[in-house]
Parts: C-alpha cells; sequence; structure tokens
C-alpha cells in the first residue's frame, strides 16, 4: 500500500522577500537570546546572609602593618598588644622589623637590631660617698673638635629633670674622674696606660639636653640618659651632619663604667671588628648596639590576637629612659594596615570573579598620614578606632576566601605623659555570609531548547498571519477589479 504524504501548498513554500526578513530577524534574535542565557550560566549568583560569628576560641586574627615615623627613633620605638582578657605583650620583636628612615620615609641601612628587653640595670647606692665632676661638659661649640681630638669620645646625653639621668650622675662622674686620673698618675709613672700609636685616649664627656637641644636633635637623642660612643676615624659626618656611633645599654653602676671604658681603650688588632663584638659573656654581648642612622623609624611586620576587643599600640618605651612628652613627635604615615590572612595567587584568579561582591573596606587606613608636620604637632596622641567585620565567601561545601572589612575613625588629642599611636580594634560578633549558587548544566541545554524552539514557533505565527493577510489584500484588490 503506498504511503501517503501530504503535500504543502506551493504558495507556502515559495520565497518571499518578506519572509527572508523574518528568517534573519529569528535568526539574529536566536543569537541574542542564546548568548543572554550563556552569559546567565556563566556568571556567578550569589546569596547574602548575616549570621553569628562561627570563630572557635583557639582562632586568633592576624594584623598586618607597615607604618612610617619621620620623627620616633627605632632606637626606643615599641609595638604592644593588649585586649580585654588581660593579655598585654609589651615590645614585641619576632614578628615586627625595624628600619630607620629618613625625612622622605625612605630607608637608610638595613634593618635595627633593638637587642634583648633588660629586665633590670644596676646603678651605684643613692647614699654612696660625694663625686666630684670628672666628665667634660660639651656643647655645640667644642663638642666636634674634642670629639677629634681623642680617639674614642663617650657622651652621656641627659636631661637635669631625668630621674634615671639622675641615678646615673654619680656613677657617671666618678667613673670619668677615675679613668682621668688613673691616664694622669700612669703617665707620671712613664707607664702609659695606652698605645697611642693604636688607641690613644678616652675621655668621658656629659651633654645637657634641655640646653644643647640642636646637639642632641642631631644626634637623634630621644630618652634620656642615652651614652654614645664615638670613635675617631670611623666617626665621619655625612652632608646631613649623620654621625656614625654606638650607643651603651649596659649597667650603669661605676666598677661597670671604668670595666667598660677599659675595654673601649685596650689594645685591639687593626683587622679585628669592635672593642666588644670578639668578647665572650652576655652583658658585653648585649650592652653596646650600633645606634640609630636617622630619627625616624619604619616599622612593619604582624601580629596575632585574639578575637576579642584589643589595643595595638605603637610607642617610644624603656624601662631605665625617661622622654620629653612636650617634643615628641608621633607623626606617622600608613602605609599598610589589614586584618587577616593574605591573598595567595591560587586564590586571587578566583577573588577577581567574586571581588564585585565582597566590600573594598578591608584598607581604609591605607595611605592615610597624621600630623606630619614634626614642628607643629608634638606631644599629641592619635587613636584609631577600628570596627571589623568578616565576611566569608562559600563555593559548595568550602571556604573560597575570608576576609576582614573595617571602618576606622581618627582622632588627635592632648597627650598627659608620653604622646603615643594607638589602634583600637573590636570584631563584630555577626559575620556577613556570601554562598556561591550553583547552576545546572541540564537547565542551562533546557533553556536553550526552549529559545530555539520558541523562536521557531513565533518566526512560524508571524510568518502565517504575515501570508494570511498578503493573501487576503491580494483577493480584496481582485474583487474590486472586477
Amino acid at each position: 500500500m503506498p504511503m501517503l504524504v501530504r503535500k504543502i501548498p506551493r504558495d507556502l513554500t515559495e520565497a518571499s522577500l518578506s519572509g527572508a526578513g523574518l528568517s534573519i530577524i529569528a535568526a539574529v534574535s536566536m543569537m541574542f537570546l542564546f548568548g543572554m542565557e550563556l552569559h546567565n550560566y556563566l556568571s556567578i549568583s550569589t546569596s547574602t546572609s548575616v549570621i553569628v560569628d562561627r570563630s572557635s576560641d583557639k582562632d586568633y586574627l592576624r594584623i598586618d602593618f607597615n607604618i612610617s615615623f619621620p620623627a620616633l627613633s627605632c632606637e626606643f620605638a615599641s609595638v604592644d598588644v593588649s585586649d580585654v582578657l588581660g593579655t598585654n605583650r609589651l615590645n614585641i620583636t619576632k614578628t615586627v622589623r625595624k628600619y630607620s628612615i629618613d625625612k622622605h620615609l625612605r630607608a637608610t641601612g638595613s634593618e635595627f637590631e633593638s637587642g634583648p628587653v633588660t629586665n633590670m640595670l644596676k646603678h651605684d647606692d643613692d647614699n654612696d660617698e660625694e663625686y666630684g665632676e670628672g666628665s667634660v661638659a660639651l656643647n655645640g661649640r667644642n663638642f666636634d673638635r674634642i670629639s677629634h681630638q681623642h680617639s674614642i669620645l663617650v657622651v652621656n646625653f641627659y636631661a637635669p629633670w631625668c630621674y634615671w639621668s639622675n641615678r646615673l650622675k654619680p656613677s657617671w662622674e666618678k667613673a670619668a674622674k677615675i679613668i682621668r686620673e688613673s691616664y694622669y698618675l700612669l703617665t707620671q709613672l712613664c707607664v702609659p696606660r695606652h698605645d697611642p700609636e693604636i688607641d690613644g685616649r678616652i675621655i668621658m664627656g656629659r651633654v645637657d639636653c634641655t640646653e644643647e637641644v640642636d646637639l642632641c636633635r642631631r644626634n637623634h637623642i630621644q630618652g634620656y640618659p642615652s651614652i654614645r660612643i664615638f670613635r675617631k676615624g670611623s666617626d665621619v659626618r655625612d652632608e646631613n651632619g649623620h654621625h656614625e656611633h654606638e650607643s651603651y645599654y649596659g649597667d650603669r653602676d661605676t666598677d661597670t663604667l671604668v670595666n667598660t671604658m677599659e675595654e673601649l681603650v685596650a689594645p685591639i688588632a687593626m683587622d679585628s671588628h669592635l672593642a666588644l663584638e670578639g668578647k665572650s659573656g652576655k652583658t658585653e654581648e648585649n650592652a653596646k648596639r650600633p645606634a640609630p642612622s636617622e630619627a625616624g623609624c619604619r616599622i612593619e611586620g604582624f601580629v596575632r590576637v585574639k578575637k576579642v576587643p584589643g589595643n595595638l599600640v605603637i610607642s617610644a618605651r624603656s624601662g631605665f629612659h625617661s622622654f620629653d612628652g612636650s617634643i615628641m613627635n608621633m607623626s606617622h604615615v600608613i602605609s599598610d594596615f589589614s586584618f587577616g590572612r593574605k591573598i595567595n595567587a591560587r586564590v586571587m584568579s578566583d577573588l577577581k570573579r567574586i571581588l564585585p561582591y565582597i566590600g573594598v573596606s578591608h584598607a581604609k587606613l591605607n595611605g592615610q598620614a597624621y600630623l606630619t608636620d614634626p614642628e607643629d604637632h608634638a606631644n599629641v596622641t592619635v587613636e584609631h578606632y577600628i570596627q571589623v567585620v568578616k565576611t566569608e565567601v562559600m563555593r559548595s561545601s568550602h571556604q573560597l576566601i575570608e576576609d576582614y572589612e573595617y571602618t576606622a575613625h581618627s582622632s588627635l588629642m592632648h597627650a598627659h605623659s608620653v604622646p603615643v599611636v594607638k589602634f583600637h580594634f573590636e570584631l563584630s560578633p555577626m559575620q556577613v555570609l556570601i554562598t556561591e549558587n550553583s547552576k545546572s548544566f541540564s537547565h542551562f541545554i533546557t533553556n536553550v531548547c526552549a529559545i530555539i524552539g520558541g523562536v521557531f514557533t513565533v518566526a512560524g505565527i508571524l510568518d502565517s498571519i504575515l501570508h494570511n493577510t498578503l493573501r487576503l489584500v491580494k483577493k480584496v484588490e481582485l474583487g474590486k477589479n472586477f
């Protein structure tokens, strides 16, 4: 039995200009809708919710910072951390680095070595016998001349109002007197105490920083008393008036000072290092270190803190020095201050996709400068109040990124004691949870098929309407002619 095939009317298979235009419009529409569906499938769909912070008691928050202080010496700069739970860590050095900087905030050398913290320094008893003045009074007029006349010049930069300067004064003057009288006695006996061809003489001096302000500033004195060791030949000043010298941090009793002076002028080989570097003994190794080369300091590194309200404080700190708050300046420029772990390269590639869905408040303090004029802003404490919010981005069942955003407000206030820079941080008990919504590929294919079928159907309906309309118009025109 022959198969019956339905024949399409001839007029429906004939090409026409209107049909061609309709086909082109249908094809363009199909491509446009397909592109929109593909873009929607490839784009990230997220849902945001606010939940209670899921951090455990064992979780710590990392704070990274890079802050430049044009007027704070690295010699006394200290990073301290405290919180409401009673944690109090002073002078953190393990994860913190310090570099001397000039007024343009450029590092002038390698990392500044702070050395270990000394818990106790020996002083002479307060009821010691009367002493005379054995050291030489130095000022801006005779300092350079005397420093070039002696192989070694050891100077006590002090302030009359300073408690520790007054504790040092008796032992300092007695040690200077002993050194001077011993040298004179041995010279009279024709027994030279030192070999002038190698070492020459040593002299101990003193500088009152309340009167010789420029001289103390030139030597970057910020704490009292500061003991500096100048060596003839190595004490070469550059164009900025900078001296290469050392700082003494050892015991301050008479016997220790005398022994230190004798060790400084002890005969040494010409190719050896500085006098105390080759010696064994904990006291000698810690007693003397290079002095800061500039008056400024850049402090960088990180600290880990508990996720409770706390403070990060940067200040001048020493247990055996006094500071004049009226001339101290805590001007600073914040290059980096951020919370949380640094993002590695692999996560960064994913971060580019999700960046529009997380905030940009994680670096509010970066690039900010506070009190940059050291002449007009002294004795001022700067406090930064920071509110931190944790943001988590989840993909399927694993964490993609953990970010900490914060808002910061800063205030300046007159300090009643030594000025500091204080960062008050407080973490919100709530966190923002951003979840990526996965999209099904089968749903994408279904939508593509729906687009194709829908466009064909709509195009067929429009073509049928257009075709029937044209036929009707032709019939009307034929009827009019007859």
